[in-house]
């Protein structure tokens, strides 16, 4: 009987382990993702301030909306460097994968910061296009459904790994929408893709979430700390890039012009 209790307690105190566990990876998730960002926030912000003037006697160029650019943004929105600014970001996600393997948690985690920035330069657009109020009110917006979402995906007892292949298909499928419509130029095929990509990334950010929280569950037993460190950047990433592209679709249709 004795044992028995000894064998339980020893349990107990496992179960304890891994739930505190657990708590500090996610929380230690979440603020590398908020981190990130806000580091994509303030890129944008100084960027667009940086690119953009009010003043006609420094405007070295104009936007269709009217909006004045300086030399600077005249190069990183008009000129062929713009397509290095896009495309940038999207060749360090490729590159992540290597990063994760050969750096260390500390690299990585520096990796994905710079990667945040990249994003905040190239996202610095949204300021000429959209007035600051109706970004706000998008940003806030999606950081409620996010939570919500990541909220339910960390908690529920239902199985939804089997979403990930549907939800990535989907994924590739609305930025092949998004390319062709670049040469129809459909308003009601933006419009689709837009509420598209709200529901697929809302399926994401709940597929991640318990994706992250049932990768710990599997590996913390292994007591590697610099894996889980890792992880949790990866998850930091995965989660960011959901809020970050539920984010813009939401914008498309909820954002007011300039």
């Amino acid at each position: 009987m004795a044992e028995f209790e000894t064998m339980r307690s020893t349990a107990a105190g496992r179960v304890g382990e891994i739930d505190e566990g657990l708590r500090t990876h996610m929380n230690k998730v979440y603020g590398t993702m908020s981190v990130g960002m806000l580091i994509t926030a303030l890129a944008a912000w100084a960027i667009a301030g940086l690119a953009t003037t009010s003043d006609p006697a420094l405007a070295a160029g104009q936007m269709a909306n009217g909006t004045l650019l300086t030399s600077f943004g005249v190069a990183i929105y008009t000129s062929a460097l713009r397509w290095i600014v896009m495309l940038a970001p999207l060749g360090m996600i490729f590159g992540f994968g290597a990063i994760m393997q050969r750096a260390s948690a500390s690299g990585a985690q520096l990796f994905f910061f710079l990667f945040a920035t990249l994003i905040g330069v190239s996202l610095s657009s949204i300021f000429v296009f959209y007035t600051t109020f109706s970004i706000v009110q998008t940003f806030l917006v999606t950081a409620i459904a996010f939570a919500g979402l990541s909220l339910w995906g960390y908690t529920t007892k239902k199985d939804i790994s089997g979403w990930g292949s549907f939800l990535i298909m989907g994924v590739i499928g609305i930025f092949v929408a998004m390319i062709v419509n670049m040469f129809l130029g459909s308003p009601a095929i933006m419009f689709a893709i837009s509420v598209l990509g709200v529901l697929i990334f809302a399926g994401l950010t709940a597929y991640d979430t318990q994706n992250i929280k049932n990768t710990y569950l599997a590996h913390a037993h292994h007591g590697d700390q610099e894996w889980l460190d890792k992880s949790a950047i990866h998850g930091a990433l995965n989660l960011y890039l959901d809020f970050l592209n539920m984010f813009q679709f939401l914008l498309m249709f909820m954002g007011s012009q300039e």
